[in-house]
């Protein structure tokens, strides 16, 4: 059995799993918070999300940190989570656009390039190749000197955040399904330096749970 799903299967899945995906809140909000702290986000005029879900964070984003110009664009695989996510973002239609993508990263109906792309709790669900493939195009995408940040589980460094993580790891190597597909990655490793700056990395631990948050500006 392959530690990762198929793009048919996480398709399946998040159908599936549609809006229970908010109840994650309790872990990924302190991570996202930092994120949004750490990323400039107002500033930004044309943002694009990779993996939007049910757009609770880009709804966050269109109320209390972009700009009432900037324009809002996102995707995602799973066609249950698109609606819900157009249903959610229903006011700010006349400045946003979401769509279902395929299992190939192409950002291109979001009108590139953009100053700041984003994506949370997505990359971590990918397979290593997925995950280049999805910096490749970030990069393409953004302007010179914009920026991406970037949430996922990664490894615990220490007490119960490592136990929660090795355990994690564990289940999606056994039953991958099991946890929608993530597993803790650490994803300064795939950003080539010569490509991407880092300017913030941190560790975000709630309820034991470990999220890396990452911006970094395209050289």
């Amino acid at each position: 059995m392959s530690d990762f799903l198929t793009p048919s299967q996480a398709r399946k899945f998040y159908d599936g799993f549609g809006a229970r995906q908010d109840r994650q809140g309790f872990y990924e909000d302190a991570a996202l918070a930092e994120l949004c702290r750490n990323c400039e986000i107002d500033k930004a005029r044309n943002v694009f999300e990779f993996g939007c879900g049910t757009g609770r964070f880009a709804s966050l984003l269109l109320r209390k940190h972009l700009s009432p110009d900037a324009r809002f664009s996102a995707c995602d695989l799973s066609q249950n989570m698109v609606a819900l996510a157009q249903d959610r973002l229903d006011e700010f239609s006349a400045r946003s656009l979401i769509w279902q993508c395929d299992h190939t990263a192409d950002f291109e109906p979001g009108k590139p390039p953009f100053d700041l792309i984003i994506s949370s709790y997505v990359l971590d669900l990918l397979a290593p190749d997925g995950i280049s493939d999805m910096l490749t195009e970030a990069a393409r995408c953004l302007n010179a000197g914009g920026r991406l940040g970037l949430v996922s589980l990664t490894d615990g460094r220490q007490g119960f955040s490592w136990l929660t993580s090795r355990i994690w790891a564990k289940i999606q190597h056994w039953r991958p399904n099991l946890v929608g597909g993530c597993r803790p990655v650490r994803l300064a490793e795939y950003l080539d330096p010569k490509i991407w700056r880092i300017t913030h990395q941190r560790v975000v631990v709630q309820w034991t749970i470990p999220s890396e948050v990452i911006v970094a500006v395209r050289r």
